[in-house]
């Protein structure tokens, strides 16, 4: 029973609905199987990387040092059927590739490109990004992690808070305050087998949310990083800005396809579920509250559809990006909590995803931008008036 009713899949290309179709094929293959397991035991899944890798996926809007070079749409595409499978997974992804590798390709030397990205692409290192702290998340330039110089190398101290991967990155993108303003570096978390003097990553737990994903609180204290390992086309808070519209644009793509998830589990339920001697399926008030979901799914999936398009044709301003992770985000959380609903007491259990669904996107509308920071972008594009400070 599809839930394309109005048929989008007639809108990609055939590498588009390919590419649809072997990520989609990797999730049932590699994700469903295991996915309530490795989310109850809250354990994200390093064995899984190499398959990612070897699918293209890391990276895979990059062009170049052994990523795949795909369009934005094909991404976008990609970071919906991970989704399907769970948010933590596509987490990975999205961090690995929209913001570990997208700082290094965006903002740095062809020496940190080439020593990295083939390497990240491939799987066989991990990156993170540290950008927020404890006291510094919406506002990031509020920031109070500080680089001093010291000879030819900078000294690294602060805190760094709910940052994806860190206790299993091999290079973590770390930005921080100097005497110049916000500046990016490359912080290798070991050497020679030993980890980094002052360099700290400990996962946050427990957590009610994105378990089959790993999130960290960094120490920095007194992190000694050579000027090399500085990014040297790194300046201000727009670089890491950037990096995160990357992010941004698959989460407003990869929400859909939790809730596409939610819609589909829950069709199949009811369908076979009788309720006083007739299907639940064939209740009024259900197929009420299946239109709405199917309608509300629809819209957002056109709604980044367009986003990729524009954004291939290097169109997307940063306002749009907004749009459809505040949409798609919305939309997401609302059908897998009425999704929820329809299962009834079933619906708890991880038997059925909806509800894990539900918890995930708890994370998936606050990272990257909360909800209120992405309705202030949407308000400055309208009237000309920023309003985060007023």
């Amino acid at each position: 029973m599809t839930t394309d009713l109005l048929d989008l899949a007639s809108l990609l290309t055939d590498e588009e609905r390919a590419v649809q179709s072997r990520v989609r094929a990797l999730v049932d293959r590699e994700i469903r199987p295991q996915i309530a397991d490795w989310f109850e035991r809250a354990v994200f899944p390093r064995e899984l990387v190499p398959a990612l890798a070897a699918e293209g996926l890391l990276g895979m809007h990059l062009t170049g040092y052994g990523c795949a070079g795909r369009s934005a749409v094909e991404y976008g595409i990609a970071m919906q059927e991970l989704e399907a499978g769970d948010s933590g997974i596509r987490t990975f992804v999205s961090v690995q590739g929209s913001l570990a590798m997208t700082a290094i390709a965006k903002h740095g030397s062809e020496e940190q490109q080439s020593a990295w990205l083939p390497r990240m692409a491939a799987g066989e290192a991990i990156g993170c990004f540290a950008l927020t702290e404890p006291d510094a998340g919406s506002d990031p330039g509020a920031m109070r992690t500080f680089a001093r110089r010291d000879g030819d190398d900078w000294i690294l101290d602060g805190e760094k808070r709910w940052i994806g991967l860190a206790s299993i990155a091999d290079v973590a993108v770390v930005w921080a305050q100097t005497d110049d303003g916000v500046r990016g570096f490359l912080v290798e978390t070991s050497t020679q087998g030993r980890p980094t003097p002052g360099f700290t990553a400990t996962p946050i737990a427990p957590k009610l949310s994105m378990r089959a994903s790993i999130q960290c609180d960094i120490a920095l204290d007194g992190v000694r990083v050579p000027e090399s390992m500085r990014l040297p086309d790194a300046r201000g808070l727009r670089a890491p800005f950037e990096c995160l519209g990357e992010a941004r644009f698959g989460i407003a793509w990869g929400a859909l396809g939790a809730a596409r998830d939610a819609l589909e589990t829950t069709l199949a339920y009811v369908g076979e579920r009788e309720v006083f001697g007739r299907p639940l399926a064939g209740m009024q008030l259900t197929q009420a509250r299946l239109a709405e979901m199917v309608l509300s799914l629809q819209q957002a999936q056109l709604l980044a559809l367009h986003l990729g398009r524009r954004k291939d044709a290097e169109l997307l301003r940063p306002h749009e990006i907004s749009m459809g992770k505040l949409a798609s985000c919305r939309a997401a959380i609302d059908i897998c909590r009425e999704a929820r609903a329809l299962l009834g007491g079933n619906g708890i259990t991880l038997d059925l995803s909806p509800m894990r669904h539900a918890a995930n996107l708890e994370s998936v509308r606050t990272y990257e931008g909360t909800d209120e920071v992405h309705t202030l972008v949407i308000g400055q594009a309208l009237t000309g008036i920023s309003a985060f400070r007023g």
